[in-house]
């Protein structure tokens, strides 16, 4: 499923990218291409808050902005060394080291928010919608990236998956959604994985791929191709994840239930 401005920019080959990658290998390119220009539709100087922002790899798409980050600040690269992990992390640059679902920021502070790949990390990811929703001002813009289904990463940090479309129409039913649109499909996923195999074998069962067993996976995926062109449709089935950008209405998530957490840190003196 794909609406609004950039349904083409987050969906497979068919869309242009299949001379730019491989059926499998364009999940962070279709996000951060989806990103970076749902970002420029941000007026300049509006001040933004990257919600997660980990090493700040996604500041570079706001030159144009006023840019605050923030993260909780604990994961080292290393994690508990179980699933996928990062092996370096630098949280030296965070302007705002706090709980995502407890910013001490006062509220509507922010013209736009972005929270990228970030609320699979989350223990309570409504909790966290809820507080973007209280820190940002009415009419303001929320940039929101989050996987379908994804395999362990940043463990101890990963406590969720399967952010589907209706996670997004039931949680956000009070903004205006300027754009809600699936990044891949069932067939791209699958491809994904398949290129993970050798790795994954290698690492979980001790055995490399054997050179038969990587040419069969090679014609596999370029089957795959092919049916990623001709079932577009299969994102509604499995997708890498969904890209949403949405418009706040006047009111506030937070009006149906009360409890807005205190928060009255001026944007002046962010916590470090």
């Amino acid at each position: 499923m794909s609406t609004g401005l950039f349904a083409a920019r987050s969906q497979g080959p068919q869309h242009g990218q299949a001379t730019l990658r491989k059926v499998g290998e364009g999940n962070s390119i279709a996000r951060e291409t989806w990103l970076e220009a749902a970002l420029r539709t941000i007026p300049p100087g509006h001040r933004i808050l990257d919600a997660g922002a980990g090493e700040l790899q996604y500041k570079r798409f706001c030159t144009h902005l006023d840019y605050v980050s923030q993260d909780f600040g604990q994961y080292d690269g290393e994690g508990n060394t179980v699933g996928l992990q990062m092996d370096h992390w630098d949280n030296s640059r965070l302007d705002i080291v706090s709980d995502i679902c407890s910013i001490p920021v006062a509220d509507n502070s922010f013209d736009a928010v972005m929270c990228i790949e970030v609320l699979e990390h989350v223990p309570d990811p409504v909790a966290a919608i809820r507080e973007l929703d209280r820190i940002l001002r009415p009419g303001g813009t929320l940039v929101v990236t989050a996987p379908f289904c994804s395999l362990t990463h940043f463990a101890p940090y990963h406590f969720s998956t399967g952010f589907s479309r209706y996670f997004y129409e039931t949680h956000l039913s009070d903004y205006e959604i300027l754009d809600l649109a699936a990044n891949g499909n069932y067939f791209e996923y699958l491809a994904q994985e398949l290129r993970r195999l050798d790795s994954v074998s290698t690492q979980y069962a001790g055995q490399r791929l054997g050179r038969l067993t990587k040419i069969l996976i090679s014609l596999l995926n370029r089957r795959l191709a092919s049916l990623s062109k001709a079932g577009d449709q299969s994102q509604d089935l499995l997708c890498y994840g969904h890209h949403v950008l949405a418009k706040k209405g006047g009111g506030s998530i937070l009006d149906e239930k009360p409890g807005t957490p205190p928060a009255e840190t001026p944007l002046d003196s962010p916590i470090r």
